[in-house]
């Protein structure tokens, strides 16, 4: 491993270990020359998993999209970041267990309603607002009173 500060090819690890998602180890080295100490990042090299959109593309499955879309719906909610973050490993572990690499943007707007539903009333209305592309107030009106009723 090529040492940042001198640019020196040899260098011992210190310390590894695993991060919380066990996806990837975290290494601390240091340098065989000048000594100074610096952090890695080994993770495994994964087959890219795809996302199959409602036209009918494919795109690479990006969690951090899904991550995005979820701080959107829990904005001014007590919903932990962290929280989010699992969710997102949660499901890009769904997709690595499954033997096609292929999952639908329906399939995974599913999961993330799901935990919502769970975590959050508000978060998964707004969620399910923008993913089901309610078309006016009486749909929007509609999944409100279906809440309602599971209370």
């Amino acid at each position: 491993m090529k040492c940042p500060f001198c640019g020196y090819e040899e260098s011992k690890v210190i310390d590894s270990r695993e991060t919380k998602n066990g996806l990837t180890i975290r290494r601390r080295r240091e340098c065989l020359s000048c000594h100074k100490r610096f952090t890695t990042y080994e993770k495994i090299e994964e087959i890219p998993y795809m996302v199959v959109k409602k036209d009918g593309t494919r795109q690479p499955f990006d969690g951090q999209k899904i991550l995005r879309g979820m701080i959107k719906a829990c904005e001014k909610r007590p919903v932990a970041l962290s929280t989010l973050e699992e969710i997102v490993e949660e499901i890009e572990s769904m997709l690595q267990e499954r033997p096609e690499k292929e999952m639908t943007t329906a399939e995974i707007g599913q999961l993330v309603m799901q935990r919502l539903k769970k975590l959050d009333k508000v978060a998964y209305v707004r969620f399910a607002s923008v993913y089901r592309e309610f078309k006016d107030v009486v749909e929007f009106k509609e999944e409100l009173e279906r809440l309602l009723k599971e209370k």
